[in-house]
């Protein structure tokens, strides 16, 4: 019995390892969050979510996080740049939003729920960077009247220059923006919800004895439809684990994406050939199950060539309705431009470049990773935390090219024993290029540069793992930056 039980601990292990190494969904491991927002920047993909509260029996969220990479599947982790107290009128419920770029500044549309209004209201906070700093560009909320409609807002620019602002649940609101993107240029407006333009009729016009084919939820997301394109060359695109060649041949318009059919919640899209209507309902994007999160909420954007689509789950450990977890997928867009069916995956998307070893990299970039956490201050920024025995750190595509690098260099603290990190490759039982031995350093913010010598040749791209060790039990070390010379 014994034996047995040693041989299905190590299948179970090889297991766990296997779908370790494949895992990039969900892509944010070390805090639950929500309603991703992507945004692309230059060379950087940046997303934009909610966090939920760990344990959290209800959408208990206090504020808002900011994740970039160059890559799709390395991560930095850039903090929480907007939260509720960013708000002198807001108390609770840092709910869904969306960030934008124009004339060189960036516009973070939120929603909280407000003390001015005691209902939910639409906010905007704007900095001179993507990771911000954010502050409140007006002082109050942008729009309110004392309803909990106002939820999850989208924002975009069309080529006329023209924004525009939706959100809303259970009904679709939409305003004008002025140029100055803090402003209202005209009357709030509800869009009208037919049963040909989002499957149902408005809830007050519904039929009870009916069966409508879907309904309007919550979650917009507004962008143009896109115009012809092709897959970069080389590049096999999945979309809901098919291959498809051909991108899209898009006839213009507008694409209203959305959650759909009441709890539980899948992802549908509405067409119009203006952002105001007449709308027709185009279908599902991604049917309900298989993401662990009784809702969800999506974004589109394209990135050096490829279409991304973002989404929640609950499959962090731990997780569910109200511990979610943003992902990705890869897909491409139907010939006549219209969305295919995309299922959610744990494998995630594939890495469109490569991670330079030889420059500082943040211990907060990532691709996977277990146990560890996330954590801030003033003076170190982001850092990661809460490391144990047996955690490791997971990195994609990482270039070694043919320099051969002779050391391993990493700012660490520790106010315990400390422990070591292993630095392998390939996988988490991979060859260790070598061991770094982290001591007691004096506070869990004293840092201390170590390194140590790389005792095996490593040339070309891998993946990088750091495997921590220390004592079972204890709180081992705090992780800010690495490097290879």
């Amino acid at each position: 019995m014994r034996k047995i039980f040693r041989f299905m601990s190590v299948l179970c292990g090889m297991s766990l390892f296997a779908l370790q190494a494949l895992a990039q969904n969900p892509f944010v491991q070390t805090w639950c969050t929500s309603d991703p927002a992507p945004l692309a920047v230059g060379d950087r993909m940046y997303v934009y979510t909610g966090h939920d509260e760990d344990h959290a029996d209800f959408f208990w969220m206090q504020e808002w996080r900011v994740y970039s990479s160059a890559d799709m599947v390395n991560w930095t982790d850039h903090g929480s740049p907007l939260a509720l107290e960013s708000f002198s009128w807001a108390d609770d419920r840092a709910w869904a939003s969306q960030c934008i770029e124009r004339n060189g500044k960036f516009y973070w549309y939120i929603c909280a729920h407000s003390k001015l209004s005691n209902g939910m209201a639409i906010g905007v906070a704007v900095a001179d960077s993507p990771e911000g700093p954010y502050r409140d560009a007006i002082g109050k909320p942008l729009y309110e009247n004392g309803s909990w409609d106002h939820i999850d807002p989208t924002v975009f620019i069309d080529d006329d220059g023209q924004a525009w602002l939706y959100w809303g649940n259970p009904r679709v609101y939409c305003v004008k923006l002025n140029e100055d993107m803090v402003s209202l240029a005209g009357e709030v407006f509800n869009l009208e919800m037919t049963e040909e333009g989002f499957g149902a009729p408005d809830m007050t016009k519904r039929d009870r004895e009916k069966k409508y084919k879907d309904c309007y939820t919550e979650g917009p997301w507004i962008m143009k439809k896109p115009q012809a394109s092709l897959p970069p060359k080389g590049k096999g695109i999945r979309s809901g684990g098919k291959q498809k060649a051909n991108s899209a041949k898009g006839t213009g318009g507008y694409y209203l994406l959305y959650a759909a059919g009441g709890v539980p919640e899948h992802l549908a899209y509405s067409e119009a050939p203006t952002p105001t209507g007449p709308w027709t309902y185009k279908g599902t994007i991604m049917p309900e199950g298989g993401t662990g999160s009784f809702t969800n909420h999506c974004g589109y954007e394209r990135f050096k060539g490829h279409d991304y689509f973002f989404y929640h789950t609950g499959k962090l450990p731990g997780g569910g309705g109200f511990g979610r977890s943003v992902a990705v997928e890869e897909f491409t867009f139907n010939p006549d431009g219209t969305f295919p069916t995309i299922l959610p995956t744990d494998e995630g998307v594939k890495p469109i470049g490569t991670l330079n070893p030889y420059t500082r990299v943040e211990a907060e970039t990532m691709a996977f990773s277990k146990g560890v956490k996330s954590e801030w201050n003033d003076e170190t920024g982001v850092y990661i935390a809460d490391i144990h025995e047996g955690d490791y750190i997971k990195l994609q595509a990482v270039d070694f090219a043919d320099k051969n690098p002779h050391v391993f260099k990493a700012s660490v603290a520790s106010a315990l024993r400390g422990g070591s990190i292993e630095v392998r490759v390939d996988s988490l039982s991979g060859q260790v290029l070598t061991t770094l031995a982290v001591g007691h350093t004096g506070g869990w913010e004293k840092w201390q540069t170590l390194t140590a010598d790389i005792k095996e040749s490593v040339t070309g791209t891998h993946d990088l793992y750091f495997v921590f060790r220390a004592r079972k039990g204890v709180k081992a070390m705090n992780f800010d930056w690495w490097c290879f010379e």
